[in-house]
């Protein structure tokens, strides 16, 4: 490494290198093309950043070229390249989609050495005669367990063909894909497996809640949330329209939120992460398209509104927290049958575990007077007390003929009947009522049999 580079990686207190960033950086240095899986959060940007810069001549045009697949995570990646970048003279631009384009082409007149951006604005500039990528030393491709697949992934094949043919390529990604396992195939280059993920302990301790919520009420469990002290979280949806209702609902309960969707603009997303980042708002509502590869210092929490597909998307949202060591929190919202599916579906290194929401904070023990037997022993009292309850008047009544009488009256509880006996006692007095009713018909006839004889005399 650099000793510039050495010198201010030591300056952020970092002791020693991650266990991606320890073993791409010989063969990188050396011009192989590598596919680096590593978790998330456990520093994939650097591990290809500063390989790269020790290879880039400065002042001679654009050389390296990183595709990222959303405008956050060009722009997150291109704020730690340029950080890195700027202390060997080195210059770092983005160009990505939602942006203005005049102000990405006064940026690429700059001739940056480094150009970090998403496939559609980069294939449309290229095509369109204003980039070229015939020098480029290497293509980086981040996150490519997302990018190649289907559409994006032609796209990106279109762009690396304007590739120099010597150039290296960078694959990152914490997941793999079929794709990613066959590279040589589809880009015609040997690649190099660099597998840390079983070694990596860059991960801190990060706990794995199971809260059984019914969707209606999950709203009211983030506004819950919302008065725990100093907390915030990146919340998860499946769906972009639940997400919208969901930050309508809780701003309407004067809740800090913001949403982070694809349909956004730009700058809308941007002011949202901002905010976030700062601590303006509590709670960041978003999709796994648009919350992709993001990396926000010091996240508390993560929460699955909406419980993710399958394991793959589970290890890529909780990713977000729990970053370098750090301690983190997931929360997973569903019904008893989503949630005995997620335990089938995420890796067996992960701990799901009840978690329950008392006095303002998260517990791992369910509250007293919350458990099913207590739950079943109040609701007895209950039914016991209604039946012991005398009926309107009669205590009155009773006590008013003792002040009479200045006889002493106990007020004797009517006795509470099974349900079975119930259901006896209903029909007896049905029967009783039937009966009465009969008697009451019969006698009508023989009164009106006896007057008819009596006429019939006088006739």
């Amino acid at each position: 490494m650099l000793a510039v580079l050495q010198e201010h990686f030591e300056k952020l207190g970092y002791t020693e290198q991650t266990a991606i960033q320890k073993a791409v950086w010989e063969p990188m240095t050396q011009g192989e093309s590598v596919l680096g899986l590593a978790p998330t959060g456990s520093g994939k940007t650097v591990a290809f950043t500063l390989p790269l810069l020790s290879k880039i001549v400065p002042d001679d045009g654009t050389q390296v070229l990183v595709i990222a697949p959303s405008q956050e995570l060009a722009m997150q990646t291109t704020n730690v390249m340029r950080e890195w970048a700027s202390l060997v003279g080195v210059k770092v631009a983005s160009i990505t989609g939602g942006a203005n384009v005049k102000r990405q082409m006064e940026k690429l007149r700059e001739n940056p050495e480094i150009i970090v951006g998403t496939p559609g604005r980069i294939l449309n500039m290229v095509n369109d005669r204003k980039l070229k990528l015939h020098r480029l030393l290497a293509v980086v491709i981040d996150e490519a367990d997302e990018l190649l697949v289907d559409e994006t992934l032609v796209e990106i094949k279109e762009i690396v063909s304007q590739a120099d043919n010597e150039a290296q390529f960078g694959f990152f990604s914490a997941t793999t894909t079929p794709v990613l396992e066959d590279l040589e195939s589809t880009f015609g280059l040997p690649v190099e497996t660099i597998d840390v993920r079983a070694i990596d302990h860059s991960q801190g301790e990060v706990r794995h809640g199971m809260m059984t919520i019914a969707g209606p009420q999950r709203v009211q469990m983030l506004r819950r949330f919302s008065h725990i002290k100093k907390f915030k979280a990146l919340v998860f949806f499946n769906k972009l329209q639940d997400m919208e209702r969901a930050a309508s609902s809780l701003r309407h309960e004067h809740v800090k939120v913001a949403p982070l969707g694809g349909k956004q603009r730009g700058t809308d997303r941007a002011d949202a992460l901002r905010k976030f980042r700062k601590g303006e708002i509590q709670f960041l509502l978003t999709t796994d398209v648009a919350a992709r590869g993001l990396d926000i210092a010091d996240l508390p929490a993560v929460i699955n509104y909406d419980l993710p597909q399958d394991g793959v998307v589970y290890t890529h949202r909780v990713g977000r927290t729990g970053r370098m060591g750090r301690k983190g929190l997931v929360v997973n919202f569903g019904n008893a049958h989503d949630l005995r599916n997620l335990k089938k579906a995420v890796p067996a290194t992960i701990e799901l575990k009840p978690m329950y929401f008392a006095n303002n904070q998260l517990v791992d023990v369910r509250p007293e007077g919350t458990t099913p037997v207590a739950v079943a022993v109040k609701q007895a009292t209950k039914t016991d007390v209604k039946a012991a309850t005398p009926a309107k008047g009669s205590v009155k009544a009773g006590t008013a003929k003792a002040a009479k009488t200045g006889a002493k009256v106990t007020v004797v509880p009517e006795k509470v009947l099974s349900k079975k006996e119930q259901i006896a006692a209903k029909k007896k007095a049905a029967s009783k009522k039937g009966a009465s009713k009969n008697k009451g018909m019969r006698k009508k006839w023989a009164d009106k049999a006896a007057q008819a004889e009596k006429a019939a005399k006088h006739d």
